[in-house]
This record gives C-alpha cells, sequence and structure tokens, in this order.
C-alpha cells in the first residue's frame, strides 16, 4: 500500500505504539512488547524494521485473533488457555512464530492432556469375519475374550428368561472390558458361526477356554432355544486368562488342580450340599440296620 514504509522502533517502555496485526487493532507499551525474550523483543527494541502505514499503525501479516491472549501473557507472565482444542491449536501456531518459548510449552502440553482425556477407555473391535478375528489375535501379546452374540441365529423359540440372560452376558462383557482394558483385549463377533451366545478366551495366540451358552430343550414336544448366564463359570476363565499375561503362561498342573472341572477330571468327585446331606442320612441309615438287624 502507499505509504506503507519500514522503520526501526526503540524508545522509552512506556511510550505506546499502534499495532495492526492482520487487520485486529491492539495499543501498548514497548515495555510489554519486550518484556520477554521473543521476537517481539527483536522488532521493538530496534534490532529489526518493522512495517508501519501512513497513520503511523505497525503491520504484521498474522492472524490477530489471539493477539490479544499474547499480549496478557507478556503483561503478566500467565493466562488461561482456550476451553477449546483448536482455539489452543490455533494461539500455538501463532505463539511459534512470536518465539514465546513458555508459552509454547504450555499449549503443547494442554493439547496433549485433551488428547489423551479425549480418548475413550476402553476399546471393542467388532470383527467382521474369520480373517480379522485371527489377525487380531495374531497382532497381540495381551490375553483376549470374546463374545461371540447374535441372536438371530436362533432355529427355534427362546425360553422366557434366554432374552434377559442374553442382555446379561452383554452387560457382564461391557463390566469386564472396562475392569481389565489395559490387561486384556476384548473383542466382539456378532456375525459369527450358528453360536448365539458364546464366550472364548486366548492366549498366546491360542484358544484355551470356551463357555457356550445355549442349549437346545424340549417344551410341550417342540424345541426351544435356552440361554443361559453362567457368571461364576465367565468369572473363572478370565481370571484363569489373567495368567496369560507373561511369556511363558501359566502351569498346567496348578490350573488343572484348582479348575473345578480339573478336580472332576482328575477322579476326585464333587457334590453339592444336598448331596452330601442325601449321602450322609444314607450311612446313617445303613448304620442303623447294623446296629439293629
Amino acid at each position: 500500500m502507499s505509504g506503507d514504509h519500514k522503520t526501526v522502533i526503540k524508545g522509552n517502555p512506556s511510550q505506546y505504539v499502534k499495532l495492526n496485526i492482520g487487520g485486529s487493532l491492539h495499543y501498548t507499551t514497548i515495555g510489554t512488547l519486550t518484556k520477554h525474550d521473543t521476537m517481539l523483543r527483536a522488532m521493538f527494541s530496534g534490532r529489526m524494521e518493522v512495517l508501519t502505514d501512513s497513520e503511523g499503525w505497525i503491520l504484521i501479516d498474522r492472524c490477530g485473533k489471539h493477539f490479544g491472549t499474547i499480549l496478557n501473557y507478556l503483561r503478566d507472565g500467565s493466562v488461561p488457555l482456550p476451553d477449546n482444542c483448536k482455539e489452543v491449536a490455533e494461539l500455538l501456531a501463532e505463539v511459534k512464530y512470536y518465539c514465546i518459548a513458555d508459552l509454547i510449552e504450555s499449549c503443547e502440553l494442554a493439547l496433549m492432556k485433551r488428547e489423551r482425556e479425549a480418548e475413550p477407555i476402553c476399546r471393542v473391535p467388532l470383527i467382521t469375519s474369520q480373517k480379522e478375528e485371527q489377525l487380531l489375535i495374531n497382532s497381540t501379546a495381551k490375553p483376549i475374550v470374546k463374545l461371540l452374540i447374535n441372536r438371530h441365529n436362533n432355529k427355534y423359540s427362546y425360553t422366557s428368561t434366554s432374552d434377559d440372560n442374553l442382555l446379561k452376558n452383554i452387560e457382564l462383557f461391557d463390566k469386564l472390558s472396562l475392569r481389565f482394558s489395559g490387561r486384556v483385549l476384548f473383542i466382539k463377533d456378532v456375525i459369527g458361526s450358528t453360536e448365539i451366545c458364546c464366550w472364548g478366551f486366548y492366549g498366546h495366540g491360542k484358544k484355551v477356554a470356551e463357555v457356550c451358552c445355549t442349549s437346545i430343550v424340549y417344551a410341550t414336544d417342540r424345541k426351544h432355544t435356552k440361554v443361559e448366564f453362567p457368571e461364576a463359570r465367565i468369572y473363572e476363565e478370565t481370571l484363569n486368562i489373567l495368567l496369560y499375561e507373561n511369556r511363558t503362561g501359566p502351569d498346567q498342573e496348578l490350573m488343572q488342580a484348582t479348575s473345578s472341572r480339573g478336580a472332576v477330571a482328575a477322579g476326585m468327585t464333587s457334590y453339592t450340599s444336598d448331596e452330601e446331606e442325601e449321602r450322609s442320612g444314607l450311612a446313617r441309615l445303613r448304620s442303623n440296620k447294623q446296629n439293629n438287624p
């Protein structure tokens, strides 16, 4: 523009100057602009030429949206940052231009913190194919819990409690995925095999356990699909799968000894309290007969 010319600004710290930052007008002192070791100090201490117009406004070809925030920082040494991440990023671009080191660091830390806060606590991949499932299993060192859930696989009508139990399985999966999200990879399959509700547990890339929650039952001479909620068994297998966090994996003999199913497989008989009471009752009857022939 005609009348614009370059000049060197150097004056008393209390001297006021007029700034036109991309059309945003500001009025401040040389003392404020030279208070910190920034490019503005170089511009207003006589070390750099600045462009001025015919009315004495000093022209700086930058966005003036956040220059008021920059001036407040220069005055006070601190300033509240914008709430919006986009505006913090805009401010960061400007303070980098003016080489305001401490404010650059504050903006970068604020952006990093907000990015971490914006990340979900837990991510659950929704797999769409067998190939995708295998890729997930092979690409992680974490143990894996997979819930296959597909209500539409049913050929028969459901029993009265099945829908409720189906929801309980989903709710438990959500709770476990939040509780163990940092240690276990939870994945959900909604288009898988012919199963309706089935839990799979994987360690070191291999399936180590499975809990199927569906069965076929007869009622009034017709087949019905029954969905169960074996909560204790699911918890047991989830805790067992945590043993696969280390590279060597769990001690299989220990797993066998501490598992309720392992105890039965090893020949140890397990009885419920009702069965024990019945057995003790039979023993008393036999003893009475022997004592009273």
